[in-house]
């Protein structure tokens, strides 16, 4: 059921809206005594949910007891970015999510679900699970909130993959990333209805019913002048409410260039993008829409590690990000990737298979990645401070630019909110 929406591709949605329409959809829900909050992590911060969060907790008060970020595999939070993202709310209520230790398994999605759905392409059963404060935590409302957006490992970001990977486990989030992968991320990028997706489904519909989820989604969307604007608000507690945010992200995320790039320049923001599990977003979202033969680079300042946990950051140096068949038939060889299919998955989607280079350029600090540490998983890298001269992220705007030497440039200030393809790789 839909208790709110709201959304149009030039809809801008003030904090006062997202406010209303999200009171709106809670006054529908009754009376509620205790109540659990899932928003996304830093990492997902223009999504507004941090302020809806707060919002929900204005309007609930002590009933909203606690406040589960949905970390998947990422760093748990600083106090100072809850108290950036999530103004004025209590730093008390905040519990972080151990995806080794933290999780129990609600059932497990047939092996010939999953292999009929991946299209023959992976056999084994794919375990739900979530944070066991969902099952044991005594809440009459979960409030799962987020943004659809266009995403590499599901096809659209949002919905059951919050619970199902934000807070799922160790086995559930590696053998979905690894679905993903095995299928193909260029078969996903874009749309609602993946394998991955349909496992999720398959999960709600048979094991999570008895969960009391609402999902608070937005869509949100750069405007002429480069800022950030809530384009939509929906929430409900069914796949409807996903469909129509995803249709209206396609809308507003999704950039179908003319012709192939040639060159991209992508910047990471410091405060967001620290190491490559995130920072390849600007792999994951333009490699569509890339030239062979073409030139990635990446501005990463902050750039200081490969993987967020410490196991995968040993196997993303590894084996690096060499493509599909080596890391294929890495995983058949070795113990360490089959135990980890959600880091193989992500050395998968990390690798350009060749067609086009890939230079990160991180800062020259001491906590930053050197020179040989990139270049021996496989990319190239540049001096930062040389790059930014050249390409200067304050001067760039998104899309193409002309530089002094008549080069063309393509330029991305936030891979995390977008995907860019050109026709001819957009297809089935």
């Amino acid at each position: 059921m839909i208790y709110f929406e709201t959304g149009a591709p030039d809809a801008i949605l003030t904090h006062d809206d997202l406010a209303k329409g999200l009171f709106t959809a809670l006054d529908k829900l009754g009376d509620k005594s205790k109540v659990l909050a899932i928003p996304p992590d830093y990492t997902r911060l223009p999504s507004n949910a941090g302020m809806l969060t707060a919002f929900a907790h204005k309007y609930y008060g002590t009933k909203l007891t606690d406040i589960l970020p949905a970390l998947g595999t990422h760093s748990p939070m600083t106090p100072g970015q809850i108290g950036h993202m999530f103004p004025g709310v209590p730093p008390s209520l905040f519990r972080v999510h151990d995806w080794r230790n933290d999780v129990v398994t609600l059932g497990e999605v047939p092996a010939a679900f999953v292999e009929k759905v991946s299209g023959g392409k992976v056999n084994f059963n794919w375990p739900a699970q979530v944070n066991k404060m969902l099952v044991d935590g005594g809440f009459d409302l979960i409030l799962s909130l987020g943004q659809v957006v266009p995403h590499e490992v599901v096809g659209m970001a949002n919905y059951n993959k919050n619970i199902f990977v934000g807070t799922g486990g160790s086995e559930g989030i590696n053998k979905s990333h690894f679905i993903g992968a095995a299928y193909g991320m260029e078969r996903m990028m874009g749309r609602a209805d993946t394998p991955v997706r349909k496992v999720f489904n398959y999960a709600t519909e048979n094991f999570a019913r008895n969960l009391p989820i609402v999902y608070v989604q937005t869509v949100v969307g750069v405007d002429d002048s480069g800022e950030l604007v809530t384009r939509g608000l929906y929430v409900g507690d069914d796949f409807d409410v996903f469909a129509k945010a995803a249709e209206l992200s396609l809308q507003v995320n999704f950039d179908m260039v003319e012709k192939p790039l040639k060159k991209v320049v992508v910047w990471l923001d410091p405060t967001e993008f620290k190491s490559t599990w995130l920072g390849n977003k600007s792999i994951y979202r333009t490699r569509m829409a890339m030239a062979d033969g073409g030139e990635l680079i990446v501005l990463a300042p902050a750039l200081k590690e490969f993987g967020e946990d410490v196991q995968i950051d040993k196997l993303i140096r590894k084996y690096g990000y060499r493509g599909t068949p080596y890391t294929l038939k890495m995983v058949a060889e070795n113990a360490d990737l089959q135990e980890n299919l959600g880091a193989a998955a992500h050395l998968i989607h990390g690798s350009s298979e060749g067609r086009f280079s890939i230079t990160y350029c991180p800062g020259n600090q001491p906590e930053n990645l050197t020179r040989d540490e990139i270049e021996n998983v496989g990319f190239h890298s540049a001096d930062y401070n040389e790059m930014t001269k050249k390409y200067n992220p304050e001067k760039l705007k998104n899309g193409f630019n002309e530089m002094p030497d008549g080069e063309v440039v393509f330029f991305i200030h936030n891979p995390a909110l977008g995907l860019w393809a050109h026709s001819d790789r957009f297809k089935d």
